[in-house]
């Protein structure tokens, strides 16, 4: 049987890239859980890395879970399939019958571990190490996110010396630029492309995450928005909310449909026109978002 190496569902570009080179390095095969976005195929492009096999329902199937490890965020048939292990940097919502291998750090990205994990081998193979420093810089918003920590800087430099990248914030700011454009693109699609659910204490939680060079194009989509949130939050789940965070500001938006109380109360701000907020510095939804509201999300 082959073994899979997959992220999560709405792949970013730190799961897609963790998952081929994790592939690579243990000699599994890579997958995806869905179809990639604007960013991830640019860094693919330019590295001539092709894309991996996608994979929406991975029943039957023996399995590598990279970048997540939430029943919520794994692909259709999880509960079906053999996990044999677990790779992330997120917090730990897992449980199995059988013993996995598990591997779970405080870091900025995923591809922070492998790196740290598997330097030795990565040492020899330049286009991995440009492929693991290009996930390194998506995650962690080119070292601006709170998730990062001088660690995932002191391997994205050994990376970067590995792969001959000479100027690291430059192709960051490549890679970010080319996943921010949302001209042409829907509420619903841009609500979709990084949305993740969460399981607060029994609510089920959902969040939407996207970066862009210019709020103001979100802000004109706002009532769009906000029709959308809402439908989601009608399906199932006890709030819906949106985040668009300015990488070049450092500043972000939040909209949310849901209990206005509880989700104020979270942030420890009134709402603006009953469903925004506004934050000065960016804000993260793995360090931030997520934990302020599963604090007033409770039994």
């Amino acid at each position: 049987m082959d073994t899979y190496v997959i992220g999560h569902k709405n792949p970013d570009t730190d799961s897609v890239t963790s998952a081929i080179a994790t592939a690579e390095l243990i000699g599994y095969k890579p997958a995806v859980s869905g179809n990639i976005n604007k960013e991830t195929t640019f860094v693919l492009s330019k590295l001539n890395v092709p894309t991996p096999e996608i994979i929406t329902d991975i029943s039957g199937k023996e399995v590598f879970l990279v970048d997540h490890n939430e029943n919520n965020q794994m692909a259709a048939g999880w509960e079906k399939a053999k996990i044999i292990g677990v790779l992330d940097h997120h917090k730990i919502n897992f449980s199995s019958s059988e013993p996995v291998f598990f591997h779970v750090e405080t870091l900025g990205s995923t591809c922070s571990i492998i790196a740290k994990t598997y330097m030795g081998e990565i040492k020899k193979n330049p286009r991995l190490a440009e492929l693991l420093l290009a996930g390194i810089l998506a995650d962690t918003i080119i070292f601006k996110s709170p998730t990062t920590t001088d660690e995932d800087k002191a391997i994205a430099a050994d990376l970067a010396l590995i792969a001959g990248v000479k100027d690291v914030n430059e192709f960051g700011m490549e890679i970010k630029r080319a996943g921010t454009d949302i001209s042409g693109t829907s509420a619903e699609a841009i609500i979709s492309a990084d949305f993740k659910d969460f399981d607060m204490n029994g609510y089920k939680i959902g969040i939407g995450n996207v970066e862009v060079i210019d709020l103001s194009d979100i802000e004109n989509m706002k009532d769009e928005i906000i029709a959308r949130l809402n439908e989601i939050k009608r399906d199932g789940r006890e709030a819906a909310l949106f985040m668009a965070i300015d990488i070049i500001g450092e500043k972000s938006l939040l909209y949310f449909a849901g209990d206005r109380e509880k989700i104020q109360l979270a942030f420890g701000m009134q709402a603006e026109k009953g469903d925004t907020f506004h934050f000065d510095k960016i804000i993260s939804r793995k360090k931030t978002v997520v934990p302020s509201l599963e604090g007033v999300f409770k039994e």
